[in-house]
């Protein structure tokens, strides 16, 4: 037949499944990059990774607005405005930037840097999800560790809001704040 063509698609494969690669490398060599957005377009550009099947993260927080109708209103945003989280390998990076939406990857001259896993695995646990808010005032007080519980190991500073202590963890690569209430025996001085 002409002016037929055969095509042959690959299988879509988990990468955890995929058999290691000639250099010896992991195959799965992704990290998570914070990725800088247009103002307001973060759930956009999370649903074009999603079509992407880039693995993302978007942080969000609960807060109640009341409307000039004396409406009381439940507002879901991003905890970290403008930002989105994203799990890539080099090779996808311009897959990323190309999506709308999209202005860069967070870096420094010599590239995207890469955000510790266990910073995204805190902010993705139930604990952190049910007790986190926004935090943009300056942030002044004493470095802390977590001690106990969920957040062990998690470094941040101390702060007090109205009668309760708060813990502020600071993603420094994007220089955002966010805090989380902690009980005063949960926390240590951070000594390093």
């Amino acid at each position: 037949m002409q002016g037929t063509q055969s095509r042959t698609f690959a299988p879509i494969v988990n990468p955890k499944e995929m058999p290691m690669q000639e250099s010896g490398s992991a195959p799965d060599d992704r990290n998570w990059y914070a990725v800088f957005t247009v103002p307001r377009s973060e759930q956009s550009v999370a649903r074009h990774f999603e079509v992407r099947q880039i693995e993302t993260f978007l942080p969000t927080c609960t807060s109640l607005r009341v409307w000039k109708n004396r409406q009381r209103v439940k507002v879901v945003q991003p905890l970290f405005p403008t930002y989105i989280f994203a799990r890539i390998a080099r090779a996808e990076r311009s897959l990323v930037l190309r999506s709308p939406g999209v202005l860069r990857i967070v870096g420094n001259t010599r590239g995207p840097l890469p955000i510790a896993g266990s910073d995204i695995e805190f902010l993705r646990s139930d604990f952190c999800r049910e007790r986190t808010e926004p935090f943009r005032e300056l942030v002044v007080g004493q470095r802390v560790r977590v001690k106990c519980g969920p957040m062990q190991g998690v470094k941040g500073v101390l702060i007090r809001r109205k009668s309760s202590l708060r813990f502020v963890l600071t993603l420094e690569l994007i220089n955002q704040h966010a805090a989380v209430e902690v009980l005063a025996d949960e926390l240590e001085p951070d000594q390093d």
